[in-house]
């Protein structure tokens, strides 16, 4: 169990992110156009794994447009961006902000990768959904950089995260 913040409060996940150097759990989560998406589909390419509570909050959003905006610089580098939210206002927030460069997915049919990833929230208002994290993969979905934000209504630290992607 990982303790975090919210708004100084004290909520807690199921667990911890995947260790640096280990390989990091497979998944099987929805994309916009309501298909199964794996881990396994993106291997070959190095990655940014963001996870947020919903893109409807100032933060999920600035995050995921932060994200978009290095990927219109690094085309071969894939930004992957999970979230309780629907596919449908998944879809619907990345055409109303222009987000292009990010591959959103949801978890609504089970709760298995925040499980996996520790990151799911245990308590508090907002238990059931994903806290707020970064890890980089490598190619072969090694975990290269983690990072829990310790105050889920702030900022990861992007510099660190997209200095070890390469950028």
């Amino acid at each position: 169990m990982a303790n975090i913040k919210l708004k100084g409060n004290p909520i807690h996940t199921n667990g911890q992110l995947p260790a640096l150097n280990t390989k990091a759990p497979d998944f099987v989560l929805v994309d916009k156009d309501l298909h199964e998406k794996s881990l396994k589909d993106f291997q070959g390419k190095r990655k940014i794994l963001a996870t947020v509570p919903s893109l409807d909050t100032g933060v999920c959003s600035l995050m995921t447009k932060h994200f978009n905006e290095f990927g219109k610089k690094h085309p071969n580098c894939l930004l992957i961006t999970v979230s309780a939210d629907l596919p449908f206002a998944q879809k619907r927030f990345c055409e109303a902000e222009g987000v292009h460069n990010v591959i959103t997915l949801s978890m609504m049919r089970n709760k298995d990768f925040g499980k996996a990833y520790g990151i799911l929230i245990q308590d508090g208002p907002l238990a059931g959904i994903l806290a707020r994290s970064v890890l980089v993969l490598d190619e072969k979905d090694h975990v290269l950089y983690e990072e829990l934000v310790p105050e889920i209504t702030q900022e990861p630290n992007y510099h660190k995260a997209l200095q070890v992607l390469g950028g």
